[in-house]
């Protein structure tokens, strides 16, 4: 073998995607010291997006002051890259509007908003970026991007005209969407939202319905978030003349999806899909031997849209074998019926959890399990 492609997700909870990649090229090494290595951490669009996507295309972070899910202030950061002489931001809405950012007692998605993500798209606007791609994955929120519209100056007003109170429960009272102070944005900007859900804004598979209750939401609060949802809807219908409420992905982020189709004309594309394109993965793999991926764990679900299938997908393209590293597998069989060489757990003994996930015997679980890998093929190869 002379080139081989490491395109791995990150092992939640123990190693980072470039972690990951450092620690399988170290195992290939082992065996084929001169091999070619090529390293491209990616995402699927969840947590840690923004900083596989800005490493990757050796872009530059910058901090900024936001409101978080509960308005309060918070330092928050995204990453701008320079793509073919243009500046292009690249944004978690997780890192200013994400559930990990409030406590469990603290999580309501009554009241919980959007504003921050609003305020880091202002921010990027403002230092020249026009090109925007935002993860929506990890949100707190269900006000259908109430808040972020309104750090942009949108106005949500009751049938008095008062601004509304921040949080989905509010949108109940919308009567009208003051669009006269927004910021341009709306008109010289392009977004590109990865999406990885399918959900219509509202209904039984909508977003209250089915996210709402992950975020702190009884039954009771449901029902009034899925209230607000269709007046949220039926404003913008009547307004704009836009009905996204049952486009797929309207109801990502507790509606968040929906705010961006409508007010910015976006695309919604799969978090994995993305984040390939943006690195030119398939420029990369087209001379490869063997590609090797993975995730934490891997199962059915891994063939709905995480980075193994999306490397998979385009791998089969130009006929180059695809192998899985993990620290748990179920299901092989489905796994490799797919299409994949080979599955392989990395886990050398039964071990408690905690123990696997610490970084340092997760890092030669996969080293070591990437040598044996190599030198097997590389045997059946000569």
């Amino acid at each position: 073998m002379k080139k081989i492609v490491i395109a791995s997700d990150s092992f939640k909870g123990s190693l980072s995607s470039l972690q990951v990649a450092d620690a399988i090229e170290e195992g290939i090494y082992i065996e084929l010291p001169e091999v070619q290595v090529i390293k491209i951490p990616v995402a699927d669009g969840g947590e840690g997006t923004m900083q596989t996507l800005v490493d990757a295309l050796h872009g530059d972070y910058v901090s900024c002051r936001v409101k978080d899910p509960l308005m309060r202030d918070i330092t928050s950061s995204y990453g701008i890259v320079q793509r073919k002489g243009e500046s292009t931001a690249i944004i978690d809405m997780a890192s200013a509007s994400g559930i990990t950012l409030l406590s469990e007692q603290e999580r309501n998605p009554l009241i919980t908003t959007t504003y921050g993500t609003g305020q880091l798209i202002a921010d990027a606007h403002s230092r020249g970026c026009r090109h925007f791609i935002i993860g929506i994955g990890g949100s707190a929120t269900n006000d259908a991007g109430k808040g972020m519209l309104e750090a942009l100056g949108y106005r949500f007003l009751d049938a008095d005209g008062k601004r509304l109170a921040p949080g989905g429960e509010s949108l109940n009272k919308l009567s009208f969407i003051d669009v006269s102070e927004a910021d341009k944005v709306r008109s010289d900007s392009e977004f590109t939202i990865i999406c990885d859900v399918c959900n219509p804004l509202f209904g039984a598979q909508g977003a209250a319905h089915v996210f709402a209750p992950q975020k702190g939401a009884s039954p009771k609060d449901v029902e009034i978030l899925d209230g607000g949802l269709r007046k949220f809807a039926d404003c913008v219908k009547s307004q704009l003349g836009v009905d996204m409420a049952y486009i797929p992905g309207s109801g990502a982020a507790g509606g968040l999806g929906a705010a961006f189709i409508a007010f910015f004309n976006a695309t919604l594309k799969p978090g994995i899909d993305t984040i390939l394109e943006a690195q030119h993965f398939e420029d990369s793999i087209s001379d490869a031997d063997l590609i090797i991926t993975g995730e934490g764990k891997v199962d059915e679900q891994t063939l709905m849209g995480k980075v193994p299938q999306g490397v998979l997908a385009l791998a089969q393209k130009q006929n180059v074998p695809v192998v899985v590293l993990s620290g748990a597998v179920e299901n092989r069989q489905a796994l490799t019926a797919a299409g994949f060489l080979s599955v392989f757990c990395i886990q050398s003994s039964a071990i408690p959890l905690c123990k696997a996930l610490e970084a340092e015997v997760a890092i030669e679980n996969l080293r070591q399990t990437t040598s044996q890998i190599v030198r097997l093929l590389s045997f059946c190869k000569y």
